[in-house]
């Protein structure tokens, strides 16, 4: 809480013509080695909605032509701020067509709607001011007093200005008066160019953010939700707000807006009402338990339709305490939400929850410095009655009923998206403000979705042990073939260890005696395990019988554990996988206790068991020579701030059905991986110790990049060549680069008499793709119920020389390779291995496994 170097500073400023004046409590920093500064409290205040016509703007100059990032500007009158828009009439980089031809080919439909220009474009003008005028308000202002040159439609960051149209001159002189001291500025307004529609991205997501406020939409997080419309799941608590998801586009295909269906999950219990359960449940530490339980999630705010990150809980200040206004007046928390919102806070006792913005998320006013250099920041005091959680719990998640009743509300099939969007459609196009934003722009939106040529590709063949194969079917499922045929490699189960509790002896020895009768169907020997039964279920008991059963021996450890716990299963895989390095199987009792189930679960473990003991499954055709192709993913632990984990799994085979593994430790919160140069070297040993010749083709898949840092990944290829050159100067394998997206908003839909989930093999590598990149769309699943969501793979290094249709395959084939699931999965199978990996060391094991385990899949 404020310490005696805090002070109240109440700030005004300016948003368009609209005075705004905001009590903010801000708390200067005098503390050494606290970066960020310590925040004190704010009441949570709605900010004013912002017009594009007084977009706030940037301190940086436009970079010239071959500069790689604009130099920060130093104010100098001739050197005007970069726009908010500075991406909008760059060069442009040049287009990029790679497309395959393999494949049966369907016609399909996506959630992307056309968006058509009328003009030319934007014009764009840079407006300087003489006297210079350092207030971007007073900008604003001025420029406003002209709306008869200019026009009413505009967009201007206080050095560029963007209009629809085009001024009756190259350069516009106008005047204005100074209010403060009545001198005269001279405006003068110069074209620089002309912006075609492609290049005017930006602005155009601007424009639709206006349109969803006109709708009356209300933007919670990223998206847009009509708060009129709730789904009720009283039952839970909870409700759910139906929205939409919107972003204009340049893709192949032309400027498209991508539109789809979005839900919120909003609980109807407050915060106060989740502190009073803990408290009647927990008196003792109940404070503890309060802090655990909200830090860190998001609520909203009812009475302005915000969300705020919940960041501490200040439970020495209540509703009842004061702070400083504006005028030097002291107002309560209760005093100041009944005058702004009217709204009676009825718990005066309750504590306060504090939300610290992130700099970025500030006000340019509100960033800077005090008197003495310090960094300052601000911090929002929330009031827990008036909040209420947003978002799922792990409880509610690992909640069959819950999701089951959830699933009912948000679970859209094609055809209901596409209904969704043509209402969309049908919104701004019947709405007059809606329509008129767009035609004041010159644009105009299509009446329908896009309809786009696709290609499935050849279903895969999955190849068992003595020549058996099937094929993968529609459905690309082959559970049932999985366990009537024998598995490629057996692992066979000699010399392996099953602890359990003495409740759970009987489900022991049941599980036992199924696995035992079902292995040898799948070519697995299984022989009687030694047994070890425990007295009670504490975590110690469990971690003592461990280390007296490991012995260089034993092959695997099964644990049956009573109950699902964190703590526990943690202690066992540290010691499993660090300590005394040796595969581990746990087993929750009530998974084996149906006895009707068991002889399928039994099934399924042996086959988990047998990949970690360093077993192969199945495999699919992979014709190429001396391939190896690797999974990269990142764990991040946000809640606990621990560093960052990245996981990296290699193939060390022909067919990719063996795996070596390596993990590597970075700071929190970091996405780009600095240790590739020691993984790539060790897993190109690994290759040629098993194969005696190195890799002559790889193929890396990259999880887990977002756009905003696929200009960086060139970092982490410059290791994987770095490391090429400890294996002879002539060592210069063909390699490429994919990028693995899956958290997209992109959907695909089989077009027939109806929309349709498409078929698994579904390739689309135009139209919605990007015009610069190659990249192409795969649809590697089949789903029963809902939407399939396609995964986007972007190439940005190839040096490979593969053709489109090969690495589309390749792709493909790789998504059959997860031994966890007889299926396809969503991803590659290495970049679903190396999520595995690099989430079990983040999430509870936190040291580098044991490289004895390196050559197994130990951590499926």
């Amino acid at each position: 809480m404020p310490s005696n170097n805090s002070k109240f500073i109440p700030l005004v400023f300016l948003f368009g013509n609209d005075l705004v004046i905001e009590l903010i409590f801000i708390l200067f920093n005098r503390t050494a080695g606290r970066g960020g500064g310590a925040r004190g409290p704010t009441p949570a205040q709605p900010l004013p909605q912002v017009s594009p016509q007084s977009l706030p703007p940037s301190s940086q100059v436009s970079p010239r032509p071959g500069q790689s990032s604009p130099p920060r500007s130093q104010g100098s009158p001739g050197e005007p701020p970069t726009s908010r828009f500075s991406r909008m009439g760059l060069d442009r980089p040049e287009a990029v067509h790679r497309s395959g031809s393999d494949g049966r080919a369907v016609n399909l439909s996506g959630n992307y709607i056309r968006l058509k220009c009328l003009n030319p474009g934007v014009y764009q003008y840079h407006v300087s001011f003489q006297p210079n005028i350092d207030s971007k308000n007073m900008r604003f202002k001025m420029m406003t007093e002209h709306v008869n040159v200019i026009g009413s439609t505009k967009a201007f960051d206080g050095a560029i200005l963007y209009l629809p149209i085009r001024l009756k001159d190259q350069e516009t002189k106008l005047t204005s008066k100074r209010l403060t001291d009545g001198a005269m500025i001279t405006i003068t307004v110069r074209l620089t160019k002309v912006v075609p529609p492609e290049q005017c991205v930006p602005l155009y997501n601007i424009i639709f953010r206006r349109i969803m406020h006109i709708l009356e939409m209300v933007q919670v997080g990223r998206y847009y939700y009509n708060p009129k419309t709730p789904s009720a799941v009283p039952q839970h608590k909870l409700e759910v707000w139906p929205g939409y998801i919107t972003s204009v586009c340049e893709n192949e295909g032309g400027l498209m807006l991508l539109a789809d269906a979005s839900h919120r999950v909003l609980r109807t219990e407050t915060v106060l009402q989740m502190m009073q359960n803990i408290v009647r449940r927990n008196a003792q530490g109940f404070q503890d338990e309060c802090t655990k339980a909200l830090v860190g999630t998001v609520v909203l705010t009812r009475y302005n339709n915000k969300t705020y990150r919940i960041d501490d809980i200040v439970w020495d200040k209540t509703p009842q305490h004061s702070f400083s206004t504006s005028s030097g007046s002291s107002l309560t928390f209760m005093d100041y939400y009944k005058k702004s919102y009217n709204i009676n806070i009825t718990d005066h006792d309750q504590p306060l929850l504090l939300h610290r913005p992130k700099k970025r998320d500030l006000p340019r006013h509100k960033q800077g410095k005090d008197g003495d250099g310090k960094e300052r920041a601000e911090a929002i005091c929330l009031i827990p009655e008036l909040c209420h959680l947003t978002g799922l719990t792990d409880e509610l998640r690992k909640d069959f009923r819950v999701m089951k009743d959830l699933a009912f509300h948000t679970r859209v099939t094609p055809s209901q998206r596409v209904v969704t969007m043509k209402k969309f459609i049908n919104s701004v196009n019947g709405n007059p403000d809606a329509k008129a934003e767009l035609t004041k722009w010159g644009l105009e939106l299509e009446e329908k979705t896009i309809d786009i040529d696709g290609r499935v590709v050849p279903t895969e063949k999955i190849s068992f042990r003595d020549g058996q194969s099937v094929l993968a079917g529609d459905s690309a499922d082959w559970g049932g073939a999985a366990t009537r045929n024998k598995v490629i490699t057996a692992v066979d189960f000699r010399r392996w260890v099953v602890l359990y509790t003495k409740r759970d002896q009987p489900r022991a020895q049941n599980f036992i005696q199924t696995m035992m009768k079902c292995c040898p169907q799948m070519g697995i020997m299984c022989d009687n395990p030694s047994r070890c039964e425990l007295h009670d279920d504490r975590t110690e008991t469990f971690v003592k019988a461990l280390r007296e059963q490991v012995n260089p021996s034993v092959q695997i450890v099964v644990i049956i554990c009573p109950t699902s716990r964190d703590d526990r299963y943690s202690a066992i895989k540290k010691l499993c996988c660090v300590d005394c390095p040796v595969p581990s199987q746990v087993i929750i009792s009530k998974t084996i206790g149906d006895e009707r189930k068991l002889r399928s679960v039994s099934q399924k473990i042996a086959l988990q068991m047998n990949c970690k003991l360093g077993g192969e499954l199945w495999a699919v055709d992979i014709p190429m020579k001396n391939l190896m192709v690797v999974g990269i993913d990142v764990y991040h632990d946000a809640a606990r701030h621990r560093t960052s984990i990245a996981g990296f799994v290699a193939s060390t085979n022909k067919n990719c059905t063996r795996w070596y593994s390596k993990t590597c430790f970075q700071l929190p919160g970091q996405e780009l991986v600095d240790g590739l140069k020691v993984c790539m070297t060790s897993a190109i040993r690994k290759y040629h110790e098993v194969n005696h010749v190195l890799p002559e083709k790889i193929v890396v898949f990259r999880d887990g990049v977002g756009d905003g840092d696929l200009k960086y990944i060139e970092h982490e290829v410059a290791q994987f060549e770095t490391c090429f050159g400890h294996f002879g100067q002539d060592y210069q394998p063909r390699m490429a680069v994919v990028i693995v997206q899956k958290r997209i908003n992109t959907r695909i839909f089989s077009l027939g008499r109806d929309y349709d989930n498409p078929a698994p093999g579904t390739v689309v590598d135009h139209t919605l793709t990007r015009r610069d990149k190659y990249d192409f769309f795969l649809v590697s699943q089949h789903v029963r119920q809902g939407t399939v969501s396609p995964t986007h793979y972007i190439c940005v290094h190839d040096t490979s020389s593969m053709k489109p249709d090969h690495m589309q395959r390749l792709s493909f084939k790789m998504t059959h390779l997860y031994y966890n699931w007889p299926g396809t999965v969503r991803v590659p199978a290495p970049c679903q291995y190396a999520h595995k990996l690099a989430y079990l060391v983040g999430q509870n094991i936190h040291k580098e496994p044991s490289a004895a385990l390196s050559d197994r899949l130990f951590f499926l």
